[in-house]
């Protein structure tokens, strides 16, 4: 028995900083990129004395990493215990796992299942982690290549590429200390998608949750007391790994897909917090009976909307310390931050609301609908209005440059919070390439995704306007991912993605 479940990474286009705190919304958008995990029995059958055992095995694989950890699993704690000397632990795997374990034993109530829960455990446990190349930046091996900054480039890397690390020299080190991988990371929220996909697999493969919906996501087709299940132990194990209660909303996009989100109220995972994920059992019992008050509400970008996002290589942003510099902003100036955060968030919202409109008139009004956008998408937007023949198209292009002018909006106030705060929320270098790209034609949005910074920038273009805004971020040394906008959550998948791969180019050998 395997299973392989998938869980994508997310950009949050609008609700920066503001997410942070109920009842403020974010949107956010989940992506093509995926965390997968594969379970499978590390041991084929049991030995004669496997119900006298009080521990069994695991065994995590990190074939990217070239890692491999193994664990004790205590059957009566659902914690574990590292045996590999040579491994660091990797916080959340681990707490995905122990929450996981301890959440099917405290939901799985019947003497048979519990029984073929039992059995699994025996049989010990295999976990293979894998992330798309998306999640990582190998713009410093492509620079060193010297191959120009395009999306080609990326596609010639193989799938599930290796993460290479640096040298014991370049760390500054002698011997005896890990070395940290060189390649960084792109913003996707990479550790809330994978502990998202090990949670998934593993209440799958152990009975508690059913996410067997064949032809579509499982987030699609799941019923909501599982993927409300899955997402509790999700955003609990991630919290207690990151050792602060966030607001999750890239844990919930991980379940749920795109979205509207509002936050959780952090007194629920109090008591998780205060044991510090100790004392699973009644943890995990609080955190499934809890009531969960988020708000996740269906939302995606219209039809022939395209999400690109670009790394333009001045990485180096921290998000905590970023967050934490404007948390004391706005205990220091209360009653200007309070008029800032006001602004933004009816920004935000008039910028939802022309979105949901836009996807309204997409369904009421097709043909105009699509007329209209392609037309848009060939034509910078002082000219949008041209386009427009009849009331219907009207409609449509007030629809356009009103969003784009709630986005403006958005921009500003982002920019004045960052300088009230002292922090690079857009900083001058982006702002320029930001603004030039929103000249483009067929650019609706560009911006810095979340909390901003110099790791990344997105924009959200008309019809096939993408390619050529790609083409100028390469001129401008800004790298084009092949990252792009899913509306899917978490998924069951029907086999290890590997094999996929593996099969997908033999088909292309021979028909070569």
């Amino acid at each position: 028995m395997e299973v392989v479940a998938s869980a994508p990474g997310k950009v949050l286009i609008a609700g920066g900083y503001l997410v942070l705190e109920r009842p403020n919304a974010g949107l956010v958008l989940s992506t093509t990129a995926r965390f997968y995990a594969v379970v499978r029995p590390l041991r084929d059958s049991l030995p004669a004395d496997s119900w006298a055992w009080a521990w069994t095995d695991v065994k995590v694989a990190s074939p990217q990493l070239s890692r491999e950890a193994t664990y004790k699993l205590s059957l009566k704690k659902s914690t574990l215990q590292l045996t590999s000397v040579r491994e660091s632990a990797n916080p959340f795997v681990e707490q995905a796992i122990q929450f996981s374990i301890a959440a099917a034993k405290a939901t799985i109530t019947d003497t048979e299942r519990k029984d073929a829960l039992d059995k699994l455990l025996l049989q010990g446990l295999s976990i293979t982690i894998l992330g798309c190349n998306d999640f990582y930046s190998y713009r410093k091996q492509i620079e060193a290549r010297g191959p120009p900054l395009t999306p080609e480039v990326l596609l010639s890397l193989p799938p599930f590429s290796s993460i290479t690390f640096n040298s014991e020299a370049a760390n500054g080190t002698m011997t005896g200390e890990k070395c940290k991988p060189e390649v960084a990371k792109t913003g996707l929220g990479s550790s809330a998608a994978m502990t998202t996909s090990v949670v998934a697999a593993l209440l799958h493969y152990l009975g508690a949750v059913d996410l067997s919906f064949p032809g579509q996501s499982s987030s699609d087709g799941a019923t909501e007391r599982d993927l409300n299940l899955l997402h509790a132990i999700a955003q609990s194990a991630h919290c207690i790994a990151q050792g602060k209660i966030g607001s999750g909303f890239d844990v919930s996009a991980a379940v749920y897909g795109s979205q509207r989100y509002i936050r959780f109220s952090p007194e629920i995972l109090s008591s998780a917090q205060a044991t510090g994920g100790t004392c699973l059992s009644d943890v995990v019992s609080d955190i499934v009976t809890q009531r969960w008050d988020h708000e996740n509400t269906q939302f995606s970008l219209p039809p022939l909307m395209t999400l690109l996002l670009g790394e333009p290589g001045t990485g180096g942003t921290s998000t905590p310390s970023m967050v934490g510099s404007v948390k004391r902003w706005q205990k220091s100036d209360p009653e200007k931050s309070k008029d800032t955060w006001s602004k933004l968030g009816i920004a935000n919202t008039a910028l939802e609301n022309q979105l949901r409109i836009l996807k309204k008139l997409s369904e009421e009004q097709r043909e105009a609908y699509e007329s209209v956008v392609r037309s848009c998408s060939r034509l910078a937007y002082g000219k949008w209005t041209e386009v427009a023949t009849n009331q219907h198209q009207e409609a449509i292009v007030r629809s356009l440059l009103a969003a784009r002018d709630a986005f403006l909006e958005i921009r500003r106030h982002m920019r004045e919070m960052g300088i009230a705060a002292s922090v690079p929320i857009e900083p001058e270098s982006q702002r320029q390439l930001l603004d030039a790209t929103m000249n483009m034609e067929g650019v609706l949005l560009a911006g810095v995704p979340g909390a901003g910074g110099f790791d990344a920038v997105f924009s959200v273009t008309l019809g096939d306007a993408s390619n050529a805004v790609a083409c100028a971020w390469s001129s401008y040394g800004v790298l084009p991912r092949l990252v792009r906008g899913d509306h899917r959550g978490v998924s069951l998948e029907d086999a290890d993605p590997r094999t996929r791969e593996v099969s997908a180019a033999v088909s292309s050998i021979q028909i070569i």
